[in-house]
């Protein structure tokens, strides 16, 4: 009878260790796509943050070209070609900031709404021993931010000499801005009236 149940006990030793070999093998790659989820998760954070800081810095650059327009009257001009300089170059700080570096940047100019999309790479790997080439696989995210005129406005000549003295703008909410293109109010104090920055799904 002792010898049996050493020998039961004999047989069932593989199939515990094919179980425990199983179970720490179900682990590690629960492990890898958390560690995979999270990676996206952190790529997805980084582009997002690279496409709002390239929104925010060409709303910024925005300054001297349209007070030009106010200038000539030529809003509309001004608002089909919005110039967008080096905005790309605050989108790959923001995206390092991240841990990522920025594989893209597109601006695309598009009349009242503007918008920039990134590409941002992950910097770390999801580096998993039961998931072949994970050394080598990296997060990549998209995101898209858009730069939004949201106002109606009107002029007034005052002098009667075809200059437009000041410009009137209503705003989405209910915001106004009053600009004499003569002597313009900083731009910090109205740019976030005239333009609306934000994250959208293209």
């Amino acid at each position: 009878m002792t010898a049996r149940l050493r020998l039961d006990r004999g047989q069932a030793f593989p199939i515990y260790v094919m179980m425990v070999a199983g179970l720490l093998f179900l682990a590690l790659a629960f492990f890898a796509v958390g560690k995979a989820s999270a990676l996206r998760n952190g790529a997805q954070g980084a582009a997002d943050a690279s496409a709002l800081a390239a929104a925010q810095t060409a709303r910024e650059q925005f300054e001297a070209p349209f007070i030009a327009a106010l200038w000539t009257d030529s809003i509309d001009v001004f608002l089909q070609a919005s110039p967008f300089y080096a905005a790309c170059g605050a989108a790959q700080g923001f995206a390092s900031d991240n841990d990522a570096d920025l594989r893209s940047c597109i601006p695309e100019e598009g009349g009242h709404r503007d918008t920039i999309t990134t590409e941002v790479e992950g910097r770390d790997t999801v580096d998993s021993s039961v998931i072949p080439g994970s050394d080598k696989t990296r997060a990549t995210a998209e995101a898209t931010a858009i730069v939004e005129f949201r106002c109606d406005w009107k002029s007034v000549d005052l002098n009667d000499d075809g200059v437009k003295d000041i410009y009137f703008f209503t705003c989405d909410g209910g915001r106004m801005a009053e600009i004499r293109p003569s002597s313009p109010p900083p731009w910090s104090s109205v740019s976030k009236i005239l333009f609306d920055v934000h994250l959208v799904d293209k």
